[in-house]
């Protein structure tokens, strides 16, 4: 709690997809310090995983929990994935076959995934930190 109550502190908030968001302890630290969800993003963990005939597009699109900087749809590595040595590269191609050839997700697979992430997270991180130290601007 000591390092997200700063008010310059950016709040990654990782959840599985196929729990219920509002049992999340990180979400619920988050909301405590950042009630508007200016400063939080959300991470969504184990999409692969969710039970048949559900998904977590309302959960991405922050209909349910908004947060100003969004939530991120990722796929990663099983503890079996790990245990038979897929490489990190391999992974990353399974999690981009995934969310290309998913029925639902398919249409946001450029907007999904640890790459995506990656890249949104930098963003952040830069547009932060010219919003907290003006004179870098």
């Amino acid at each position: 709690m000591s390092y997200i109550e700063q008010p310059n502190a950016l709040i990654l908030v990782l959840s599985p997809a196929n729990q219920d968001l509002a049992n999340s302890d990180a979400l619920k630290l988050a909301k405590e310090v950042d009630p508007e969800g200016e400063r939080t993003i959300g991470v969504l963990t184990k999409i692969d995983l969710m039970d048949e005939g559900t998904n977590a597009l309302e959960l991405l699109n922050g209909t349910i929990y908004p947060l100003k900087l969004g939530y991120y749809g990722v796929k990663c590595r099983s503890q079996k994935n790990i245990m038979d040595r897929m490489s990190i590269a391999e992974a990353i191609e399974n999690e981009k076959k995934f969310f290309t050839n998913h029925l639902i997700y398919g249409e946001f697979a450029a907007n999904m995934g640890i790459p995506f992430l990656s890249k949104s997270m930098n963003t952040i991180l830069i547009h932060h930190i010219k919003k907290s130290i003006p004179l870098l601007n």
